[in-house]
């Protein structure tokens, strides 16, 4: 049974069979009508073994071929042959699906492998858990006919899966899911969700506790601050009191400045429904931004201040002046008296820019992604000593992200930086 094909064998088998025909007609004295009748029988033996594979090919319910003699021999004995590979093959694929399945069970999100028109083909018991599916009831749905939220059919319509989506768990809406859908294979995709409820609750115990916090602070350290100016009044000039007293005012000025930094911080994260409807007169505002800047650099720096005039742009006024005036204290703070600050908005093909440019110390490359870092500071001694709270980028980072921007950085250690921003051109206001 599991001889293998030889061509010189059925060659060989053909040959003896033919001469032996002859043989027997010589014998007889008809050789040709011996070696008709003889081909006629290898024929309907040949016949024979065909209608034996069709009817084991279509009828038979055995797994094996029947065993084959002859010429035919090979041809069962490699059906047979192939059929183990086959059935090899698909335990081979069976234990692949297995481990595969197990993995997506072990995951902690929910799983969902939709095709390219969005119909289900597979999901995992967290997503039956978590959005609600049921499984195998639910295989070949489409995943909109089954999340309703309006939120996710307009995600699904658009078709512009880089950002993640979050909305309420269609089991609880007290449970809040992030929804990421990613392509990947022929054609499909695979969305992912998982619970972000508590995050978004420790997020906002973060920022509940900060505010509360800030808040509190700012009556005690207004009573000390006043206390301590009187305290200085009094003071001889030149005595033993006057110089912890000084040091003492600055701490609390900076604590103040701090507080006042967390406030707005706190301010700034909470307004996520910013109206970006209102225009913002940016030339306005670089006037009021250079006036605030010349009264902190006290005429020991080169200012330059360039605004493209009628580039207006749409947004909260208040956030943006607070993003453009930290980075121009930053850039006074952080440079050398003498040093030359640049400060410029104007038009590029993706919108407006918005930059500072510093002739400082520069930042090394390891600093750059954590700037913006809550009370990240490259030099903390240098920090206190020029009063920062290393508060300023973070506030710049999540006014920016209300208007659909974010903070680019470039620095070149021992020549400056420059830190700048592009509001999009769909939040420019239209010039008539």
């Amino acid at each position: 049974m599991f001889d293998s094909y030889s061509g010189y064998r059925m060659y060989s088998r053909l040959a003896a069979y033919l001469l032996l025909c002859v043989v027997i007609g010589l014998l007889v004295g008809k050789p040709l009508w011996i070696l008709i009748l003889g081909l006629g029988g290898l024929l309907l033996w040949h016949y024979r073994q065909l209608a034996r594979l069709n009817f084991w090919l279509w009828r038979d319910r055995k797994l094996t071929p029947p065993q084959g003699s002859g010429s035919w021999e090979g041809v069962f004995n490699g059906i047979y042959r192939l059929q183990g590979k086959n059935r090899r093959r698909l335990g081979q694929l069976a234990a692949l699906l297995g481990r595969f399945r197990q993995g997506a069970e072990a995951l902690p999100d929910a799983a969902i492998v939709l095709d390219s028109e969005l119909n289900i083909l597979w999901c995992n018991k967290l997503a039956q858990l978590m959005l609600g599916l049921v499984w195998p009831q639910d295989n070949g749905q489409r995943i909109d006919n089954l999340l309703r939220h309006p939120d996710f059919s307009l995600y699904i319509k658009a078709g512009k899966f880089k950002e993640p989506l979050e909305l309420p768990s269609p089991v609880s809406d007290r449970r809040l899911i992030e929804i990421r859908i990613m392509g990947y294979g022929d054609r499909q995709m695979l969305l992912i969700a998982r619970d972000i409820t508590r995050i978004r609750q420790l997020e906002g115990m973060r920022k509940e506790f900060v505010a509360n916090v800030s808040h509190e602070l700012k009556t005690p350290l207004t009573v000390l601050q006043g206390y301590l100016e009187m305290m200085q009044s009094m003071a001889e000039p030149g005595s033993m009191n006057a110089k912890p007293l000084s040091l003492m005012q600055q701490q609390t000025q900076r604590m103040q400045s701090m507080v006042e930094q967390l406030l707005m911080l706190s301010r700034i994260e909470d307004a996520s429904d910013i109206n970006l409807e209102e225009t913002v007169n940016m030339t306005l505002m670089m006037e009021v931004l250079k006036e605030e800047a010349m009264a902190l650099a006290q005429d020991r720096y080169e200012l330059t201040f360039s605004c493209e005039a009628g580039l207006d742009t749409h947004g909260n006024e208040l956030q943006l002046r607070s993003a453009c005036s930290n980075l121009i204290s930053n850039a006074i703070r952080y440079t050398e008296p003498g040093g030359k600050i640049t400060v410029k908005w104007q038009r590029v093909a993706t919108g407006a820019r918005f930059s500072v440019t510093d002739t400082g110390e520069g930042i090394a490359p390891q600093h750059i992604n954590r700037l913006t870092e809550r009370f990240y500071r490259v030099d903390s001694a240098r920090s206190r000593q020029t009063g920062g709270t290393g508060l300023g980028l973070a506030i710049v980072k999540h006014a920016l992200n209300h208007h659909h921007s974010e903070l680019n950085i470039s620095s070149d250690l021992g020549k400056g930086s420059t830190f700048s921003f592009v509001i999009p051109l769909h939040l420019l206001e239209q010039s008539k």
